[in-house]
């Protein structure tokens, strides 16, 4: 099983540690974030990474070579150019392919208790993509129909919608917080193409032009605990988090 993990971002919102390290090596509990998503993935059976790599790319190839982690880890590029999360997938195709089995999408600055296995469990054989969500409380959330298929996206805040449904009824839609953690089937790349995406996109954008089309649903993890480690300020209060979730 092959998994991706974004790690290319600049991680503005940790400054002033990531003005000289990456957003994945960001210590927590004693490791990089880096460490704590790869031992994730790897207890949940993942046998092939990838990760995708800009901002000081070079110390996260060094941090991945200094150790034997007993299996295979392909580092996707972006160096030239951030290409975001919809192109960063794109981009990482040849690392990726082949493979007939779904494959799993996961923020590097995110630390969870979420069973990865139900995940795969959980993810429909028609899916071109399956998305982690839950009831927390954030700015933005995703909208679904009573079969969790996706339909839009609202901001909360502004009261802006976005939706490829012209008459969506947001009082009969279900609301949630996306994860930052998705199974995507390999079907997915020759749709970015169809549709029209290429170079630097969101992955959102993506989905939220298709969802109408293409089978994109949300599963919905009742107990899930998950620390977005986002902000210096709220560092240590993720240190905490991170040490309960981590069993330390």
């Amino acid at each position: 099983m092959k998994a991706l993990i974004f790690a290319a971002g600049l991680g503005t919102r940790l400054r002033p540690l990531t003005d000289t390290l990456p957003k994945a090596l960001v210590p927590v509990c004693g490791e990089p974030l880096l460490y704590h998503v790869i031992q994730k993935l790897k207890a949940a059976g993942y046998t092939q990474l990838t990760v995708n790599v800009h901002h000081f790319p070079e110390q996260i190839r060094a941090y991945i070579a200094s150790r034997n982690w007993g299996i295979p880890i392909a580092i996707s590029d972006e160096s030239e150019a951030l290409l975001e999360t919809g192109g960063g997938i794109l981009h990482a195709r040849d690392l990726i392919l082949p493979t007939e089995e779904p494959f799993l999408v996961h923020n590097v600055d995110i630390i969870s208790n979420l069973d990865l296995h139900w995940v795969r469990q959980q993810t429909r054989p028609d899916a071109l993509a399956t998305l982690v969500v839950s009831e927390r409380k954030t700015r933005r959330n995703l909208l679904f129909g009573d079969d969790m298929r996706l339909m839009g996206w609202m901001d909360n805040e502004t009261g802006k919608v976005r939706s490829p449904y012209p008459d969506l009824d947001l009082t009969s839609c279900h609301k949630y917080a996306f994860s930052g953690i998705h199974n995507l089937s390999p079907r997915i790349f020759p749709h970015f193409e169809e549709w029209g995406f290429t170079g630097r996109f969101p992955i959102m954008d993506f989905y939220l032009k298709t969802c109408h089309r293409e089978p994109i649903y949300g599963i919905l993890a009742e107990d899930l605990q998950l620390v977005d480690v986002g902000k210096f300020d709220q560092l240590e209060q993720a240190q905490q988090q991170c040490a309960a979730l981590l069993g330390r």
